[in-house]
């Protein structure tokens, strides 16, 4: 009898999940740290935005305007065009020379003028003029990202959004919660850590925090509130001190000496080791 033929059997692939790129594990003990940053950012900063505003339609425009320069700076401007342009049906049909004039101090004003007029006309012919409380909408306005529509959601109607911008990639990645710069990595990871009451909270005390204390220069980790369980932290707590007992101040922080490796390479030798002195070098440097 003619053997049997037989084929080669594939096994079926499993099929990959479409989160599964955004649910890498989290460090070790960042679950820990997460808890522990927003019991202590919720004593020293509140949980709002430093954009002033009154409504969401005004936050939207803020939050456009806030690209590239400043809060304060935006804060100077908008009391202005809100003042002349109240709702999104009158900056929608708003000459762009005269909102030009009234922006010109938060920079790219000719680039931010084109965006909020266009998100105004929008908001008018797709939702009434009024600002969606929907991810889904906000992100089809132009001008307007995952980021900008956390914050609006956040800070305009109480909806919980965790907004991704650089000081919360910054630190983020310091405190050891994720280890990737990806904004929508980011938010997947820190969200499954904290509860979503406490999302829009975090997210805009590390935005004060990034910007008062971890700075991205030079972060001043002697003053830092959560010194003692960061893993970039260049000061540590005094051993004999409790930092973790939420009921007393804050540990005092020992620096830690910095050595300047630059100077200890290209170091000129002195003469007691053997090495040229300033008078040798110009004596040497000179003709014979």
């Amino acid at each position: 009898m003619p053997p049997k033929a037989t084929g080669n059997k594939t096994k079926p692939r499993k099929k990959r999940r479409p989160n599964a790129l955004l649910r890498p594990s989290p460090p070790r003990g960042a679950r820990t740290r997460a808890q522990l940053t927003v019991e202590r950012l919720r004593d020293l900063y509140p949980a709002a935005t430093e954009l002033v505003h009154e409504s969401p339609f005004q936050l939207l425009i803020a939050t456009i305007l806030s690209a590239q320069t400043t809060d304060r700076s935006v804060n100077q401007v908008t009391p202005i065009l809100f003042g002349r342009y109240p709702a999104a049906l009158d900056l929608a049909g708003a000459d762009p020379a005269e909102v030009e004039k009234i922006i010109k101090a938060t920079g790219f004003f000719r680039t931010k003028t084109r965006r909020i007029i266009a998100a105004s006309r929008t908001l008018v012919e797709q939702f009434g003029g009024e600002v969606p409380p929907r991810m889904e909408d906000l992100v089809k306005v132009p001008g307007i990202g995952r980021k900008t529509a956390n914050v609006i959601l956040g800070a305009g109607f109480g909806i919980p959004g965790f907004a991704v911008d650089t000081h919360v990639t910054r630190l983020s990645n310091r405190l050891g919660l994720v280890k990737t710069r990806v904004p929508e990595k980011i938010e997947a990871q820190v969200t499954r850590m904290v509860p979503s009451s406490e999302w829009t909270a975090l997210s805009l005390r590390l935005i004060l925090h990034g910007r008062r204390v971890c700075v991205a220069r030079r972060p001043r980790c002697e003053e830092c509130v959560l010194n003692d369980f960061c893993p970039s932290s260049c000061t540590r707590p005094k051993p004999n001190l409790q930092p973790l007992d939420h009921s007393k101040k804050p540990a005092a922080t020992v620096p830690v000496k910095r050595t300047n490796i630059c100077s200890r390479l290209f170091r000129w030798p002195s003469s007691r080791h053997g090495g040229p002195t300033s008078t040798t070098r110009r004596s040497s440097a000179s003709p014979p």
